[in-house]
């Protein structure tokens, strides 16, 4: 476990802020969102929403040190849990013309950096410890 610092709580707090944007967009961008829903899940819409709920949960979740290392896992699931969406997103690039096809390949490994992110700010940090008061 590393000490807890000035710097890994700054990328946590960007972590937590980054996943609540993230969520609202799973709500504005909500009928663009569900066309990346690969074909064999059920009911899009509801999936992209659920994704933006996780997203706003633990986004949020990530300001309470108690709920911290929980949080952590929780993230890490919601990364796996949408990777199919990414893959379907990079097998159909005619879904969002505008944006050149070489980055949905690029965000495919970057997957694995955004793991690394909340391994090394949310998981790989000790626990704050309490300090007891002292007793006159």
């Amino acid at each position: 476990m590393h000490t807890d610092t000035k710097i890994r709580r700054f990328f946590r707090h960007l972590l937590g802020v980054a996943l609540v944007l993230q969520g609202i967009n799973h709500f504005v961008l909500d009928a663009e969102m569900a066309q990346w829903i690969p074909s064999w899940l059920p009911a899009p819409l509801l999936m992209v929403h659920l994704s933006g709920i996780a997203e706003l949960v633990l986004g949020l979740a990530l300001f309470v040190p108690r709920l911290r290392r929980l949080t952590g896992w929780g993230i890490v699931a919601l990364l796996i849990a949408v990777f199919p969406a990414n893959i379907e997103m990079a097998l159909h690039p005619e879904l969002l013309p505008e944006v050149p096809e070489v980055l949905f390949w690029i965000r495919l490994p970057l997957q694995l950096a955004f793991l690394w992110w909340v391994w090394s700010c949310v998981l790989a940090v000790a626990p704050a410890r309490r300090v007891a008061p002292a007793h006159a």
